[in-house]
């Protein structure tokens, strides 16, 4: 699995530790069986709806673009939820609320490799 650093534009980091969920099993199951996760650490799935159902803790979502442009953020999904962005190219999850507010719709987004 690949590991990246997500940062702004202005390059300051929003998440230290984001995986690349690469492989079929990886995006099928993602965070499920998780119990919790860093709030410095996320999982990007190239996917433009997830679902929460089994998951024991809210997430923050950005849906991004092919070009990592961010298309929708949508803060604390509570498990047994839906979201969807159509357009969306990928979805970076992360905990419930780290998303700083620094991170607005419209921004791009860069993933730097560790």
């Amino acid at each position: 699995m690949q590991i990246y650093t997500l940062k702004d534009m202005h390059n300051r980091i929003i998440l230290k530790e984001l995986k690349f969920a690469d492989g079929f099993v990886q995006r099928a199951v993602g965070l499920l069986g998780k119990s919790s996760m860093s709030e410095s650490s996320g999982l990007l799935i190239q996917t433009n709806a997830i679902h929460t159902c089994f998951m024991r803790f809210p997430l923050d979502l950005i849906f991004l673009n092919r070009q990592n442009r961010v298309l929708k953020i949508v803060y604390n999904v509570k498990p047994w939820r839906i979201a969807v962005c159509f357009g969306a190219f990928q979805v970076v999850e992360c905990l419930g609320g780290i998303v700083p507010c620094c991170v607005q719709v419209g921004m791009q987004l860069c993933f730097v490799a560790e």
